[in-house]
């Protein structure tokens, strides 16, 4: 299946002008990065990167598509003759998938013909503004977690497409599982899930839905137990499944109060094994406050699917060099740095992450306590060998979060957990 046309036209019009008037093979250099991090985070995810080189190779203009956009008028002859024949033939770098970034951080960058690169712009940003998004709300869940499991389960709360790239960000950022089947099978995520109330309202009693259940999925299996009245439904499962019950899940209420109220009655009925799984509407704030209670693990949903509040990165694609030479855009509202960047993530001998520096205009060799953020990608079209797999990523972000200052784990609203810095090449 084609990419081409997850584009915006103006992509197509300023490629069809630029083979008209030479420009469209010049040397250029774009780079995507964020002016600024959402309100009240401290720091940002990479994710989507996997995504974005899939969608890169698969960046392709058939007859059919070519037609068609010379039927509407998006483009003419010239620029159909190069689209029948395209394909991205320059390099990518670009932070590991599972890199923290910040402001100015160039997560990633595109090099190669104008004609060849600016066709990307729009296809690479809906990506990573949307998995960037997910990813860095999901990963602080997981810090305010602190260890407890979290199921997604959003997918009945975005678009179908949506929700299969927002189960690959959560579980990259430290997620357990999905309940999204097609990411278990698109990307490995680990699924998870058993019943909604309405197998419990299926049934004329909730000991006979909790019967079937039991019957299906055996005694370890999570029963929802506040259908009704809790107590009463929390005592019918146990009934049910015996002691060995694996879990009992709250969707509702005060879930701090339920959780201690739950600990309590199973552990008097013998289930001390049983876990307690809490849901609805949870985010990173509520998550937290329920940090003190006996709950076990949690499901999120709507929060993670939306970003919690920052459904987009605000990343931006910018040319930043053509044939060598810098270019920036002008503005006092929005400051650009001209010229290819290079960056590196200072730290102390403790391992503590004490500032990002942007360097413009040349490589760089990293100095001590510091490591280079950008990898290869692609070469002269092609991905690179030995690419992270998202298990590695996950591994990756786990270790990056680690280094972040204690502030910078806050979630409370306050400046980068770290600064960035822009300087000229050393």
């Amino acid at each position: 299946m084609t990419t081409a046309l997850l584009t915006d036209r103006y992509e197509l019009t300023m490629l069809g002008s630029a083979l008209r008037d030479g420009t469209a093979e010049r040397r250029c250099v774009f780079e995507v990065f964020a002016r600024r991090l959402p309100d009240g985070r401290r720091y940002g995810v990479t994710a989507g990167t996997g995504r974005v080189l899939d969608a890169i190779a698969e960046f392709r203009f058939d007859e059919a598509t070519v037609e068609r956009l010379l039927t509407d008028r998006v483009i003419d002859g010239v620029s159909a003759d190069y689209l029948r024949g395209y394909r991205f033939a320059g390099d990518v770098d670009g932070y590991t998938e599972g890199e923290l970034y910040f402001p100015y951080s160039p997560i990633l960058t595109v090099s190669g013909t104008f004609a060849e690169a600016v066709v990307l712009e729009t296809l690479i940003l809906s990506i990573l503004n949307h998995d960037s998004a997910i990813a860095s709300a999901a990963a602080r869940m997981v810090t305010a977690a602190a260890g407890r499991p979290i199921i997604e389960m959003g997918s009945r709360r975005t678009h179908e497409q949506a929700a299969v790239a927002a189960a690959r960000a959560a579980y990259l950022a430290g997620f357990a599982s999905t309940s999204n089947l097609e990411a278990a099978r698109r990307f490995g995520v680990p699924t998870a899930g058993t019943a909604a109330h309405s197998f419990t309202l299926l049934h004329d009693e909730e000991r006979t839905a909790f019967a079937a259940q039991v019957a299906s999925l055996g005694p370890g299996t999570t029963l929802l137990v506040d259908t009704y009245d809790i107590t009463r439904g929390i005592e019918l499962a146990v009934e049910v499944a015996g002691p060995s019950l694996g879990a009992v899940r709250i969707d509702s209420g005060d879930l701090g109060v339920l959780a201690n109220q739950a600990r309590e009655q199973l552990d008097g009925l013998g289930a001390t094994g049983t876990r307690i799984v809490v849901s609805g509407d949870l985010d990173e704030f509520s998550i937290a406050a329920l940090a003190a209670t006996p709950v076990d693990s949690y499901g999120a949903g709507t929060a993670v699917v939306t970003g919690s509040g920052a459904p987009t990165a605000g990343m931006v694609y910018k040319l930043v060099e053509v044939d060598g030479r810098p270019v920036a855009k002008r503005s006092e509202h929005k400051e650009s740095h001209g010229g290819r960047k290079v960056a590196l993530r200072a730290h102390k001998p403790t391992g503590t992450a004490v500032e990002e520096i942007v360097v413009s205009h040349g490589p760089v060799e990293p100095g001590e306590g510091e490591r280079l953020l950008q990898r290869p990608l692609v070469r002269s079209g092609d991905p690179v060998a030995d690419l992270p797999t998202l298990a590695e990523s996950r591994e990756h972000l786990r270790a990056a979060t680690v280094t972040l200052p204690w502030d910078g784990l806050k979630l409370s609203k306050g400046d980068p957990a770290i600064p960035t810095r822009v300087v000229p090449a050393r």
